[in-house]
């Protein structure tokens, strides 16, 4: 895992968490709903693939 990565989910967690709160103050809590979920699947699409080598690593640790 690079140091770009750690970076490019700080960078989406600031911007997440600014639109979200610019949303709920015009009422649109909806949207704001939705912007915060697609951050979260956007991250989770970018770090899903070190969780499965991290399983894969530990399954052949134990040879399982």
């Amino acid at each position: 895992m690079s140091i770009n990565l750690i970076f490019k989910i700080a960078a989406v967690g600031i911007l997440v968490s600014i639109l979200s709160q610019v949303l709920k103050h015009s009422g649109r809590d909806e949207q704001a709903f939705l912007v915060s979920l697609a951050g979260l699947i956007l991250v989770l699409t970018w770090v899903l693939p070190f969780i499965y080598e991290l399983f894969e690593s530990v399954q052949r640790m134990f040879s399982l």
